[in-house]
């Protein structure tokens, strides 16, 4: 009997792909990492153009997604759509990543 190279979940033919892939992140404790960058990748398609290009920065620490933006008067008005955000990132990651963003 070949031993694998990895110790993959046992897989059957009816599992879909996305659920294999589930099963090995849950496996190897990598579900909140994958989360967060899907929500990292998220966040151009949530705000859209404009905001995207005054975004310099993104990263999650503790549930929180700090964004360092190149505009202080925009920091100012994101911060009034933040609950609509966090709300929208999470639905679109199908998982809840995020439970407050700061604005730097």
């Amino acid at each position: 009997m070949a031993q694998h190279l990895f110790n993959i979940p046992d897989m059957t033919n009816d599992q879909t792909l996305k659920e294999a892939i589930e099963a090995w992140i849950a496996q190897y404790k990598y579900r909140d990492k994958f989360y967060e960058g899907k929500i990292i990748n998220l966040w151009d398609s949530i705000v859209g153009v404009m905001i995207s290009r005054e975004t310099e920065q993104l990263y999650i620490k503790n549930k929180v997604l700090f964004v360092k933006l190149k505009s202080p008067a925009l920091k100012f008005e994101l911060e009034y759509a933040k609950t609509k955000l966090i709300k929208s990132l999470n639905k679109k990651a199908d998982h809840e990543v995020i439970t407050d963003i700061i604005f730097l």
